[in-house]
């Protein structure tokens, strides 16, 4: 009869399951009926730790029988219901750092299951439409106690640690949940103190392409900021309607605009603007993956696989990158095929945008010099002002189509390895001399490049490379050099170009990170003969250049290459349920070279000029715990 009553209270209908319980109360009332001893203490731990193991069994039982019940129906577990949320995150562990599990009826353990992951169906039964925890949290978990011992959500070990490179909020447990829908919040809060050698008038991202050559008096004249601009915030929502099905959408932000009346004299009111936002689609069983929105370019290295917040990104303080590293963040439509997570096939419709060089000034509807026994020039049309929802500050290139990449990936025991090519297409109006009306010239370009993230023999050291050369690709990279000119009919010409970097990453303790970079980025000639003798484009090479070396002397100077060396770290300083901060150090010397010249008297002159940063850097992440 009680064996019978014990089953109906529980909502238990399996003996075994109820002669276990049974005999751990009998164990507890035995235990209890002792007579009084002078060690009280060891008996009333013991007694506890058999509570914990049947309020574990129950919880285990419970799920088994009623997958979806509300949490108002396990009150009497609230407590465990707390730890359940951290084991989630951190794993569950004893104080001799192994980890604990649940059973199942043949006493196999179940390991602790991340909330949303792949393998679960969610539950639709009734719960709160608006409430804190995931919506896996209105009942009770298969997981035991887990004790006050944690794991650190900042993981340095990686390669491009998310933490450091974007805001690592795919690793921390749901905030809340609307409906089947849960909510993680991520971010951090930064000061950053920025020294350059030469004044750039930058914030925290620096112009590579800007130090100035001798002739400017910004030369040599250092530059010394704070900044809290690159304080970031992030939220991603995720929700799965079926095992196989995972529906994302992320947003991340921080305050590196400006508006019309952004000044660092009063205030320093810097504005937030988008730097990612974008919803994604996938099917396990499928190996689909769909991408909608603003992201990292699929030109940026990757260090697994190709899906979002899985970038090669260096774990670098400058919001700038470093010279040779290929990214962009950008709209795009991008579809992606795995191959049991191992082989990967991509293809993204990016926005495109052109950057142009021209050896003279040579602003959208003015004319090119004239060549041949023309008098005039053909006339070219090439961008216009920003119109509505876009800056009215800045120019936008006419473009005829989306550039394309398609990548191919495959991640090994020895590493990521991947390969791709970038398709472009810039577009100009061109009005030829004589000419009463103008027409449309539309020209293509584009690039191959790969890239790698290779472990050296130890999960301590890794090597981390990409490279890609093609024409008119100068937009994929930090140093920005021209995508194309003109050549003498108005066309638009692609400069061809070649970019690269290598880096080396460490991880001495579990607390630091150190990197070690060398990047180079290298343009070549296009360019041609006027009907005045003089050669226009880019690369030409008979500029007058002796005034670069003078003070205030005249440079039009072209950018040849541009050769870089970093190095940096992090120290992760404390790390906590209060959150964690760190501390980045990071030092980078540029090289700049440009196209050789004359002094006017027949003499070759190549100008050069270095640049120095400083990068000091501290970050509170109170969602990393």
């Amino acid at each position: 009869m009680s064996r019978i009553f014990v089953s109906h209270f529980l909502g238990l209908e399996k003996p075994a399951r109820v002669v276990t319980l049974c005999a751990g109360v009998m164990g507890l009332a035995v235990t209890y009926a002792s007579p009084a001893r002078a060690d009280d203490d060891a008996d009333l731990a013991l007694i506890k730790e058999q509570i914990k193991k049947l309020e574990q069994k129950v919880l285990v039982i419970e799920q088994h029988r009623h997958p979806g019940r509300s949490l108002s129906a396990h009150k009497e577990v609230g407590k465990t219901r707390q730890t359940v949320a951290r084991a989630q995150s951190a794993g569950a562990t004893h104080a001799n750092g192994q980890t604990a599990f649940a059973s199942n009826d043949d006493n196999t353990p179940v390991e602790p299951q991340p909330v949303f992951s792949d393998d679960r169906v969610r539950s639709h039964s009734s719960r709160p439409f608006l409430h804190l925890g995931g919506p896996d949290d209105t009942g009770p978990q298969p997981v035991a106690v887990a004790s006050e011992d944690k794991t650190s959500s900042i993981d340095l070990s990686s390669s491009s640690p998310l933490a450091i490179t974007q805001t690592a909020v795919d690793h921390l447990p749901p905030v809340f949940s609307i409906g089947n829908i849960s909510v993680r919040l991520g971010g951090f809060l930064e000061l950053s103190n920025i020294w350059r050698d030469s004044n750039l008038s930058s914030g925290p991202a620096t112009a590579w392409n800007n130090f100035p050559y001798a002739n400017s008096p910004n030369h040599g004249l250092s530059e010394e900021r704070l900044s809290a601009q690159l304080s970031r915030f992030s939220t991603l929502l995720e929700a799965n309607p079926t095992s196989a099905i995972r529906l994302q959408a992320y947003i991340e932000t921080d305050f590196g605009g400006s508006g019309g009346s952004t000044n660092s004299v009063q205030i320093s009111g810097y504005v937030p603007r988008l730097r990612q936002g974008y919803f994604t689609f996938a099917d396990k069983n499928w190996g689909f993956h769909v991408l909608m929105g603003q992201a990292w370019s699929l030109t940026t290295n990757y260090a697994k696989g190709v899906l979002a917040r899985s970038e090669q990104l260096p774990a670098v303080t400058d919001n700038n990158q470093i010279p040779g590293i290929t990214f962009t963040r950008v709209p795009q439509i991008r579809l992606t095929k795995d191959w049991g997570e191992k082989y990967w096939l991509s293809l993204s419709i990016e926005d495109p945008q052109a950057t142009v060089g021209f050896s003279s000034a040579m602003s959208s509807g003015g004319y090119l010099p004239a060549v041949g026994n023309e008098k005039v020039g053909a006339r070219v049309y090439y961008q216009n002002s920003g119109g509505a929802l876009l800056n009215p500050e800045t120019s936008y290139t006419d473009n005829p189509a989306p550039d394309v990449v398609l990548k191919g990936a495959v991640d090994t025991s020895v590493g990521h390895y991947e390969v791709f090519g970038l398709a472009r297409w810039f577009r100009s109006v061109i009005q030829s001399p004589g000419a009463a009306h103008t027409h449309k010239d539309t020209r293509f370009g584009g690039g191959v490049g790969g890239g790698m993230t290779v472990p050296l023999g130890t999960p301590k050291l890794q090597l981390a490379g990409n490279v890609i050369a093609g024409e008119g690709i100068g937009r994929y990279g930090p140093t920005l050099i021209p995508d194309t000119t003109f050549n003498s009919r108005g066309q638009m010409t692609p400069i061809p170009e070649i970019r690269g970097a290598l880096g080396l990453i460490g991880h001495p303790t579990s607390s630091v990170l150190l990197y070690l970079y060398g990047g180079v980025e290298a343009a070549g000639r296009k360019r041609f003969t006027a009907a005045d003798g003089n050669q226009y484009g880019y690369g030409v090479g008979d500029l007058n250049l002796a005034g670069c070396d003078v003070e205030f002397g005249t440079c039009n100077a072209q950018t040849r290459t541009l050769a870089s060396f970093t190095a940096g770290g992090w120290w992760h300083l404390l790390d906590g349920h209060y959150g964690s901060v760190m501390s980045g150090l990071q030092y980078t010397y540029i090289r700049k070279f440009a196209f050789g010249g004359n002094d006017g008297f027949g003499n070759s002159v190549n100008p050069a000029t270095t640049g120095n940063t400083v990068y000091v850097t501290f970050r509170y992440l109170p969602f990393q715990q």
